[in-house]
């Protein structure tokens, strides 16, 4: 297992974060864990059951009963989601676990993505990122963070994650190689950042940890994009 250490550089400095749109708070639900995108629908883990909104209305048109309090993501197929000690590998269309590894922090993990075929899992107060094995579980490599890692992506060869220490949360995009941060989102205080995922475009939905909201915040633009 390689494991790369962020770089010892300046505080890169933040850019107000764009929130587009709130959504929630959901209905029996009063905290989102997880979230991640389908490519129609937005997945929000709210501890005892998952949520599926429409990006563009907001209201639920799905719920999965599956214990869910950490990080989620979509393959393009299946779900998975954290469990306490375990990764549930769901299909959406039933709701079945059709599998389950083990989480590599052992109930200390808190962000999940999926890339490259492999998943990504934050480990929230060790500041890491570990690649894991989707079959086995076994950690691949593990980047180190400067801060708390709360929820994870990748979008377009760039890896992101969110931070949430005291009042101050944002999301940030880091070197996988180096861990050195790149660029920060920074959210007004007082308002934190627990799941995060793409849409694969413009967009990141974030989870907002007790609030029970999932907040569309804008993607920063490259270059010639």
């Amino acid at each position: 297992m390689n494991t790369m250490t962020s770089k010892d550089t300046p505080q890169v400095p933040a850019r107000a974060a764009e929130i587009v749109r709130e959504y929630g708070p959901f209905a029996g639900a009063d905290v989102v864990h997880g979230v991640t995108h389908d490519g129609r629908r937005v997945w929000a883990a709210t501890g005892a059951r998952l949520i599926a909104f429409e990006a563009d209305g907001g209201e639920p048109v799905r719920t999965l009963e599956r214990a869910c309090d950490a990080g989620t993501a979509f393959d393009g197929k299946y779900l998975y989601q954290i469990a306490e000690a375990r990764i549930d590998k769901i299909d959406p269309a039933t709701g079945d676990v059709v599998a389950s590894i083990p989480a590599p922090g052992n109930g200390a993990d808190s962000g999940l993505a999926w890339a490259e075929g492999s998943l990504w899992v934050g480990q929230y107060r060790d500041r890491k990122i570990h690649q894991v094995d989707p079959e086995t579980g076994a950690v691949l490599r593990t980047i180190e963070s400067r801060r708390f890692v709360t929820g994870v992506t990748w979008v377009d060869g760039e890896l992101w994650h969110g931070t949430w220490e005291g009042d101050e949360s944002d999301i940030r995009r880091i070197d996988p190689e180096s861990g050195a941060v790149l660029e920060r989102l920074e959210l007004p205080p007082g308002m934190g950042v627990s799941g995060l995922e793409s849409d694969g475009a413009d967009l990141f939905y974030a989870g907002g940890g007790p609030s029970g909201k999932v907040r569309a915040v804008r993607r920063p633009k490259r270059a010639g994009s």
